[in-house]
């Protein structure tokens, strides 16, 4: 088990280190599979979208509601 020294380290090297991770593991997609409940509600959302019953919002309003939400 690798162990990093968390608490000390600062915010910034935290992200440099998951950035790292996400960017190694990003690397070998195929390696990694698909839950299939993952196709499933992507079906469920496709039927929603061609019956009209599915409801859009633009990025930035939904990242401020989730901000407010919270904050």
């Amino acid at each position: 088990m690798i162990s990093l020294p968390l608490k000390a380290m600062t915010q910034a090297e935290k992200l440099m280190v998951m950035e790292a991770l996400w960017e190694d593991l990003s690397q070998n997609e195929q390696a990694f599979e698909s839950p299939a409940w993952h196709q499933e509600e992507l079906a469920v959302t496709e039927e929603r979208v061609k019956s009209g019953t599915e409801q859009f919002v633009d990025w930035e309003k939904a990242k401020m509601e989730l901000r407010g939400q919270f904050e």
